[in-house]
């Protein structure tokens, strides 16, 4: 592993409500894993350090697959407040001395490692940098070192939005359809159980959502 490259920060601590289904979106089961546990695989084959950002009730699962250190246990939502910001803050403050920081939601089954380590040389170069497929933005946004103090300081729902735009944030073109696809719903998960990516890429996703 490269400890030079930026930190992968998995996002999982969001209440997953527009997921009608028993139990929550990322325990959902995607071939022989998860659809959080697919997120991870592919995370961990960049061969970047992986940090998940989750609840108590997923942490057991997760340190299954990433080292103890690197999962920060968040108390579960209040009512709406606690929202991406929260957990990218998070995130970041648990590995503050990475050279930078690529966030990905940990319901985004289907990105490729290549694209991780595309997104993570192109950081090298920009400030903010975020995956896109065929012009469409997506997963996963990356952030240099020096927006550090701005990262930590994320709350609500807003997650980064504020800082993509302030900052021009460069697109990084990737063969890699998954960058668009999210589980956010049962039809999702049958889609994406189901479809080819390249057809799934047709639903369109808001950049850091």
């Amino acid at each position: 592993m490269n400890t030079g490259l930026p930190v992968v920060i998995v996002l999982a601590a969001g209440r997953g409500s527009r997921f009608g289904g028993s139990g929550h979106k990322l325990e959902q089961t995607l071939g022989d894993s998860t659809v959080l546990g697919c997120t991870l695989e592919a995370a961990l084959a960049a061969q970047m350090r992986v940090l998940v950002v989750c609840t108590e009730p997923l942490a057991a699962a997760i340190r299954s697959k990433v080292a103890a250190r690197d999962v920060v246990v968040l108390p579960s939502p209040r009512g709406g407040r606690d929202g991406m910001g929260r957990s990218i803050a998070a995130g970041v403050s648990a590995a503050a001395s990475a050279t930078g920081w690529l966030i990905l939601p940990g319901d985004m089954p289907l990105v490729k490692p290549s694209t991780l380590r595309a997104v993570a040389a192109r950081l090298m170069q920009d400030p903010v940098v975020f995956a896109q497929y065929r012009g469409r933005r997506g997963h996963p946004v990356g952030f240099g070192a020096e927006l550090y103090s701005e990262l930590i300081a994320l709350q609500g729902d807003e997650g980064a939005r504020r800082l993509l735009a302030r900052y021009a944030a460069q697109p990084v073109e990737v063969d890699d359809p998954g960058v668009l696809i999210d589980v956010d719903t049962e039809e999702d998960l049958e889609r994406v159980r189901n479809a080819d990516p390249a057809e799934l890429s047709s639903r369109p996703m808001p950049l850091s959502r």
